[in-house]
């Protein structure tokens, strides 16, 4: 069994590192295996819309000129998938918001691909606009017959500055709880 992380941040390993990896944490105390993707420094850039991914019907995007293909192939082979994202002007990234559109379109091409996968969000925050951003995220996992766990609130924490984050208790907690439940529900679906 295992989980795949992305981190759409710009910060290497800033707040959004720090999140994933107590969830990731949590994951491996469980004996499930995992890996975090960190996005930044490699392109990827937004669909084309040429729908060949529809007529090839071969789980790949079709334009092959960037990490798409890396990355959905993680996808694929993986039974949970973590998206990591700061909180940009009350939205994601615009780098997982090109991994969310053209995964998708290729999953949904190629007979849902995802479905009853586990993902959850990840979302460090300034200050406000993380809840938007968490359901940017989740808008890939409902279309796509996902399964998401829940935890003890939004899958968010406040801070700025690298490692900020760490001062939110409840935020620390709540990336806890999010690994604790992630990975009871991977073991149900596994039995």
């Amino acid at each position: 069994m295992k989980v795949v992380a992305f981190n759409s941040s710009p910060r290497k390993n800033g707040n959004t590192t720090i999140l994933i990896n107590l969830v990731l944490d949590e994951l491996q105390k469980e004996g499930i295996d995992t890996e975090l993707v960190h996005m930044s420094g490699r392109p990827i850039h937004g669909c084309r819309a040429c729908f060949r991914c529809a007529a090839n019907q071969d789980q790949r995007y079709a334009v092959d000129d960037d990490t798409l293909n890396e990355y959905l192939e993680k996808m694929i082979d993986a039974q949970g998938i973590i998206l990591g994202s700061p909180t940009f002007h009350g939205d994601i990234t615009p780098e997982l918001k090109a991994l969310i559109d053209r995964a998708g379109l290729v999953s949904k091409m190629n007979g849902t691909l995802f479905r009853r996968k586990v993902g959850a969000a990840v979302v460090p925050v300034r200050r406000a606009g993380s809840v938007h951003a968490i359901y940017s995220i989740y808008n890939l996992f409902l279309m796509h017959e996902m399964i998401i766990p829940g935890s003890s609130y939004w899958n968010m924490a406040i801070g700025m500055d690298k490692g900020d984050v760490e001062q939110d208790a409840e935020g620390i907690q709540t990336m806890r709880t999010l690994g604790q439940t992630m990975a009871w529900l991977l073991k149900r679906l596994d039995s």
